[in-house]
Formats: structure tokens, C-alpha cells, sequence
């Protein structure tokens, strides 16, 4: 790094301090206005943008909310900060199934690249096993040691055992059902931003608004009653929807 970009990231760190102090204040004009500087100064920087973000999300800036989240996505695909700011700011509005899109979209691309290569690696790695195996078998079978049948029993056994080892290798980049407990009731899809009733029921937050609203203030599946404030995140849900991305990424897929 050189001497003038190293004197930029510093001053574009502290500038970012100063913008924390202030929005620790509640003075969250002044926070963007340093959060600015900083993105002028090192404009590839994805917790310049969020910090900004969040500050327009105080502010109920939507739009520059938005323009925000969407610039720390394009950064780093794994800005799951700017996904919650994007969820939760505005329940009504259209930028919150976008920026989940954008995100899954970006995210199952990022898997369907590294599966394609780590299945290429792994059809290599078996074929070179097999072959080794049966040169094995060609070794001693030369050397008259033992029955021939014993021999390709021996092989067989190796083989299958491989196949095995390999597929279950394959497993987690084989898509399947998404276990049930992590899905909307309603949609049948995987939660986003799930949040729990009284009554007990996960639902996702947007389609329970939805209900909320347009339906009539009451438990879709329970028929209890219910409404907004009642609501509650289900971070256990959450974290285990983050833990099941974090390994079957082709579950991202929102078509």
C-alpha cells in the first residue's frame, strides 16, 4: 500500500470514529456527514456504507437507505448487516424483497461457482483413487497371492467404499427439501425475517404484516388475536435459517 492510500484508510478511519461518536449522540446528520467523508475518501469500504445506512434508517430514509444497502451488497455479498438494515426499515416497502433478492441471488451464485469446482476436485480426486485401487488389484493379482475371486471381491469393496465416501462428500451441494421448521408457514419458504406470535407460530415478518393488514388483526393458523406489537424476532430460527445457508448455499435460490 502506498504511502498516500495508507494516509486516505487512516483518515477514513477516523472519520468513521467521529461518525460513530456522533451517532452514539443521536446526531446523525453530523455521523452522515463524516461517514461521507470517509466513503469519498475509500469509497470500497462496505461498513462506511452500512454505518451510513443505518444512520438514514434513524432518519426514516428509505430511499437513501436503500441506495446505501444495495452499494454495501455490491461490495460484499456476505453484508448480511445490510440486509437486517434493508428487512427492517420499512415493512411496506418494496426494497426489502429486493435486497433480500439481490443478496440470495449474489449468494447462490458464490455457491454454484465454488460447487462446480469443488465437484470438479472431487471427480479428479476419485478417479485417481479408483485407478490407484485397480493398479493395486493388477500388483497382486501378478504375484499369485490368494484367490482371483478373493482379489476382485477385495476391488469391489474398495470401489463401493469410495463411492460412498464421495457421495456423501456430494451431500451438501445436492439440493433437497428445506427441513420445514426453518419455512414460512404461509409462503412454504425459507424465513428471511422470522418473528413468532403469542400463540407461538413463526411466521415471516412481511407476510405476516401483510396479513396483519390486509386480512384482520389475528393469527392466521391459530385464528387467536393478534397484531403488530405483538410480534416478536425469532433470532433462534434466524440463527439456524444463517447456519443452514452457511452450508446448503443452494438454498438461496429465490426462483
Amino acid at each position: 500500500m502506498s504511502p498516500t492510500i495508507a494516509a486516505a484508510a487512516e483518515q477514513a478511519e477516523q472519520l468513521k470514529e467521529n461518525g460513530n461518536h456522533c451517532f452514539q449522540r443521536n446526531k446523525f446528520s453530523a455521523a452522515i456527514d463524516f461517514y461521507t467523508e470517509a466513503i469519498t475518501l475509500c469509497p470500497n469500504v462496505p461498513v462506511y456504507w452500512t454505518n451510513r445506512a443505518l444512520c438514514h434508517r434513524r432518519r426514516n430514509d428509505w430511499l437513501r437507505l436503500e441506495e446505501d444497502c444495495r452499494r454495501a451488497i455490491q461490495l460484499d455479498h456476505n453484508s448480511v448487516k445490510a440486509l437486517d438494515l434493508g428487512r427492517g426499515a420499512d415493512p411496506k416497502s418494496y426494497m426489502i424483497e429486493e435486497i433480500w433478492q439481490e443478496l440470495g441471488n449474489a449468494k447462490y451464485l458464490e455457491w454454484e461457482h465454488e460447487s462446480t469446482s469443488r465437484s470438479w476436485k472431487q471427480q479428479n480426486l476419485k478417479e485417481s483413487c479408483e485407478t490407484a485401487f485397480k493398479k493395486k488389484y493388477l500388483l497382486d493379482s501378478s504375484e499369485a497371492e490368494g484367490s482371483s475371486d478373493e482379489k476382485i471381491n477385495h476391488l469391489a469393496e474398495q470401489l463401493e467404499a469410495l463411492n460412498l465416501v464421495f457421495k456423501k462428500a456430494a451431500e451438501d451441494d445436492t439440493p433437497t427439501e428445506v427441513p420445514d421448521y426453518l419455512c414460512c408457514k404461509i409462503t412454504l419458504d425459507i424465513f428471511r425475517d422470522p418473528v413468532i406470535t403469542p400463540s407461538g407460530v413463526t411466521y415471516e415478518r412481511a407476510v405476516i404484516l401483510n396479513h396483519l393488514q390486509k386480512v384482520g388483526n389475528f393469527d392466521p393458523i391459530t385464528r387467536e388475536p393478534l397484531n403488530t406489537c405483538q410480534l416478536i424476532p425469532n433470532l433462534a430460527i434466524k440463527e439456524a435459517v444463517q447456519s443452514y445457508l452457511a452450508k446448503h448455499g443452494w438454498a438461496y435460490r429465490t426462483d
